[in-house]
């Protein structure tokens, strides 16, 4: 069974955590890791890209000029896709692209995820985001002290107004509740910070 330290703000190990096999030391499936960050990425597109058809495009529908005798090619309206300013053929229209993976592929995903960064020693553990106050160059600080340099995941598993105040003009920190964790959010980040109560609650919940 692997085991993490426990660590406070101020850098100090205060305790170990015993890390459940079933979710941090099984084997490491890239494959699912792409197809988790693949359908995330996919359902965060907007999906609202327009070209305007024929249809939709300036312009009379009559005529330019008579079918036959002018020696000109033949025409039937100015929007016509060949002309320029005319309308697109086949040109992207707005569309829905979420979709979801299956539960197990998910979470097997999100179990190689962790496992990836256990195994890179990139995965921490803090006792609690105990903050005196809201101030962020404080908690910026603490963070630098015990490393956390660039591209911080934060996972906090109840509501902690100090540490969301603290924590939401760090362009490089991301802070999100541990049940809203995907496998994308994981690979992304340099460190990957867990309160206690959060990791516990996340293995409790892969553990089923």
């Amino acid at each position: 069974m692997a085991t993490v330290e426990i660590k406070n703000l101020k850098n100090e190990v205060v305790g170990q955590l015993d890390l459940a096999d079933e979710v941090f030391s099984g084997p490491v499936n890239e494959a699912l890791i792409h197809l988790a960050v693949k359908q995330y990425l996919a359902s965060q597109r907007s999906g609202t890209h327009k070209t305007k058809t024929r249809a939709e495009v300036s312009g009379s529908g009559r005529k330019p000029w008579r079918q036959k005798g002018t020696g000109r090619a033949r025409v039937g309206e100015i929007r016509n896709p060949l002309w320029r300013k005319g309308g697109t053929v086949f040109g992207p229209q707005p569309r829905d692209y979420e979709y979801h993976l299956p539960r197990k592929m998910f979470r097997a995903a999100l179990k190689s995820a962790l496992a990836l960064k256990l195994k890179d020693k990139q995965l921490n553990v803090i006792d609690a985001f105990t903050l005196d106050g809201h101030k962020t160059k404080a908690f910026s600080q603490a963070l630098a002290k015990m490393g956390f340099d660039r591209k911080v995941l934060l996972i906090d598993h109840q509501e902690n107004v100090n540490l969301w105040l603290a924590a939401r003009n760090l362009e490089q920190v991301q802070l999100i509740p541990n049940l809203q964790i995907t496998p994308y959010h994981v690979v992304n980040a340099r460190h990957v910070v867990f309160t206690k109560a959060a990791i516990q609650a996340l293995q409790e919940v892969l553990s089923k």
